[in-house]
This record gives structure tokens, C-alpha cells and sequence, in this order.
């Protein structure tokens, strides 16, 4: 019968003195203690590869780093693999590169294959938003850590001094970017469930505050405001164009001249500019027309409708429209993106149909299919409501009483060179 191994004690291993050639000391079932001449005490796993039954050996740890319980239970469990067919060094350099791949995986590398994948989705103005407030908050200490490794925990301590601060709004955002970062990590399968799901539960949910606007019965004090204004011509036309078409400020900023349509007075608005990212189509009345010829002489040979200031190869601020507001004493009071609940007031209350007034202000219906359908069949019923709604600014403009309903006949917009 084969001689078995007596298991070793500790008190062997202490004592085990070191010679001219290194020896081994077994303690069973393949685990052997080398001993160095140098008197490094090393553990070594001795089996037979699966199929081949080639001898191997596989390197545990140095002793006392790796004590004698911790050898035995690595030796049980490279027993376990082999029993299914499974070679000990194979399987430890899989789990070492899966481990050192995780680890490489960290949150800032999956933020940057995230953006990535969002590339041609949104527009440049939200991205900016987006990456700066990221790169501000987030990345600087979540960033390095592994995917793998980010916790709930750690995530609503990087966020507190926001909250603490009351920027709710940016918390909420945070948050959200943050979690999406951390799905895409689920869906391409790097990690197996997102532990940050729930962390914006951890902070007060922001009030949401409506943007400033004004009432339909004070837009003709608005406008002689305006009037009075020393605003440049483009800010001007802008404010104007916002009025007349009821788009976002961003919107009318960024319009382009290869955007309309001038025979069939149609401005198209493409889908990576519109907060809903879907295309857009805007009837231009009209007064919207006679703004694009007013600004034809100052931007038609350029890319933009609304030249920047300081840089007339591009397009205005978006938020130029709401400086200048704020300059003509309406802090506060009104903000250019309150032109588009000022027309649904002054809409609804005319009581144009509710579909065609969401349509106009390019609210996406909750049902897809309706609201493509819905898209196709508004446009000349949106024509009409627009002429409309120009007639009612520019009665406004001109002093008479906006209880008319019969669109005045002069045209003519008042903007001062």
C-alpha cells in the first residue's frame, strides 16, 4: 500500500531549517511546503491535469503570508475543480483576468463608453450640461473606483454637500445621469445589478417652480417695454421670434436659414434639437416672416438666423433672450422660455383645439402612434392658430383691444433699427 502523508503542524513548519537544495514537505492530498536554500517556505499544489494526466504544480502562497489552514482549504478547493474536470491554474488565471478586467472597468471608463453610445442622441447644448456637472461632482472621486466596487453609500456621500446647499434640481439630476451610467454597466454585463437604484430616495425631492411668465391682458405693456428697450436688432428679432413661434429658447438660438422653407413658410427643426428628439415643424405667419427679413441683411449670408454678439459665425446664447429681459426690468417676472405659456394661455382661452396647441408647443403625445398621426394632420390647423396668435401679438403691439377676434389687416412689426 502506498505510504500516506502525515499532515503537518505547525510547529514542523516553524521548525523547518533550510539546506542546500530545496526539499518539500507534504502534508496530503497534493499539498507540499517547499523549503529554499534561501529558507523561503512556499506552498505548492502537486495534481494531475484533466484528460492529459500530466503532473503540475500550482503555486499557493509564501508561509506564514498563507498559514496552514488557509494552504489546506485552497488544496480542498482546487480538489472540488478537478473532481468536475476542471484544471486549478486554468480556472485561477480566468477568475485573475476576469478580476484585473473588473478592475480596470472603473466608473470613469464606463461613463466615457456610456457618452459614447449617446453620440448623434442629444444635442450639443445638453451634453455640455451633462459632462460639466459629471466632471464637477461625480468623477473626481466616484471615477476611479471599479464599476463593480460603487456603492449606494458612497454615492450619496459625494452628493450631500449639493443637497446640503439646496441645489435639489442638480441632485435629482445627478442622480439620474449617474444610475443610467450604471445600468449600461448592467445591460453590457459587467456588473449584475445597479446598487445606486434607489439613492436619489436619499435626498428631498425639488419643488418644482414654474418659469416665470406673464398674463395675456399685460402683453401689450410687455411690448411697449420692448419697444422702449435699447436691445440690439438681433436680440430684438429674437425676442419677437420666440413670441411668434412659441419654441424654446435654445431652439430659436440655434435656428438656421437651410432650416426653412421660405416658399412654404415651414421652419423644420431637426430632431437633435428638440428636447424630445423628434423633428419639428413650425408654420411661420405672417410676421415670423417679416423677422427673417429684417434679419436677412444681418445673418442671410451666414449659417445662423440669430449671430452671436461676439462670435457672428455662431448662434446666439440661448439665453440671451432672458439676459435681455431681465435688462428691460422683467427679473422675476418673466423668462423668454414664458412665451410659450403665455400663447397656450392666450390659446386655451381662445379655446383652440388642445391637441393642435400641444402640437404647436411640440409636446409628444403619450401615445406614440397618435401623436405621429397627430403630427401629420395639425400642421394647417396649426398655420391657422399661429396667424392667429401673431395677430393677437401684434394687435397687442398696436394698442387694440386683444378681446378682438377678427385678425387685423395691416401688418406691420414694429422693430426698432
Amino acid at each position: 500500500m502506498p505510504r500516506t502523508a502525515k499532515p503537518l503542524t505547525d510547529t514542523q513548519i516553524k521548525q523547518a531549517k533550510s539546506r542546500n537544495l530545496e526539499y518539500n514537505l507534504a502534508d496530503g492530498g497534493g499539498l507540499y511546503l517547499r523549503v529554499k536554500p534561501n529558507g523561503t517556505k512556499q506552498w505548492i499544489f502537486n495534481y494531475r491535469k484533466p484528460y492529459t494526466g500530466k503532473r503540475s504544480n500550482l503555486s499557493l502562497g509564501l508561509y506564514p503570508a498563507l498559514p496552514l489552514a488557509k494552504a489546506r482549504k485552497d488544496r480542498d478547493d482546487f480538489q472540488s475543480l478537478l473532481a468536475e474536470g476542471i484544471d486549478p491554474k486554468s480556472h485561477r488565471l480566468s477568475k485573475e483576468e476576469a478580476e484585473q478586467q473588473a478592475h480596470e472597468n472603473t466608473f470613469s471608463r464606463v461613463y466615457s463608453q456610456w457618452l459614447s453610445s449617446k453620440d448623434g442622441i442629444w444635442s450639443d447644448s445638453y451634453r455640455k450640461r451633462l459632462t460639466m456637472a459629471m466632471e464637477l461632482h461625480i468623477l473626481p472621486e466616484l471615477g476611479p473606483i471599479p464599476v463593480h466596487k460603487v456603492n449606494a453609500p458612497e454615492a450619496i456621500r459625494i452628493l450631500s454637500p449639493l443637497a446640503d446647499r439646496q441645489a435639489l434640481e442638480s441632485v435629482r439630476k445627478l442622480c439620474r445621469w449617474t444610475n443610467e451610467v450604471m445600468l449600461f454597466a448592467v445591460n453590457t454585463g459587467l456588473i449584475a445589478s445597479n446598487p445606486l437604484s434607489g439613492i436619489s430616495k436619499a435626498f428631498q425631492t425639488p419643488r418644482v417652480a414654474n418659469r416665470p411668465t406673464i398674463r395675456p391682458e399685460e402683453l401689450p405693456a410687455f411690448l411697449r417695454d420692448l419697444n422702449k428697450a435699447g436691445l440690439t436688432i438681433t436680440s430684438r428679432c429674437l425676442i419677437h421670434w420666440l413670441l411668434h413661434t412659441v419654441v424654446r429658447p435654445g431652439e430659436a438660438a440655434s435656428a438656421r436659414w437651410d432650416e426653412i422653407d421660405l416658399v412654404n413658410r415651414v421652419w423644420e427643426i431637426p430632431a437633435e434639437k428638440m428636447k424630445m428628439r423628434r423633428p419639428h415643424l413650425v408654420p411661420l405667419s405672417d410676421q415670423a416672416m417679416e423677422i427673417l427679413d429684417i434679419m436677412r441683411p444681418i445673418s442671410g449670408h451666414r449659417q445662423y438666423v440669430f449671430p452671436s454678439r461676439n462670435r457672428p459665425l455662431d448662434h446666439a446664447n440661448p439665453s440671451t433672450a432672458t439676459v435681455a429681459l431681465k435688462r428691460m426690468g422683467y427679473g422675476g417676472k418673466l423668462v423668454a422660455h414664458g412665451f410659450r405659456s403665455l400663447a397656450s394661455t392666450a390659446l386655451n382661452e381662445r379655446e383652440f383645439a388642445h391637441d393642435v396647441i400641444e402640437a404647436a408647443l411640440a409636446h409628444v403625445d403619450a401615445n406614440s402612434i397618435r401623436g405621429t398621426y397627430n403630427k401629420a394632420q395639425y400642421l394647417e390647423q396649426r398655420r391657422v392658430m399661429m396667424q392667429w396668435w401673431s395677430d393677437y401679438i401684434e394687435r397687442a403691439t398696436t394698442g387694440e383691444e386683444l378681446s378682438k377676434a377678427k385678425p387685423i389687416q395691416k401688418r406691420h412689426l414694429r422693430v426698432a433699427h
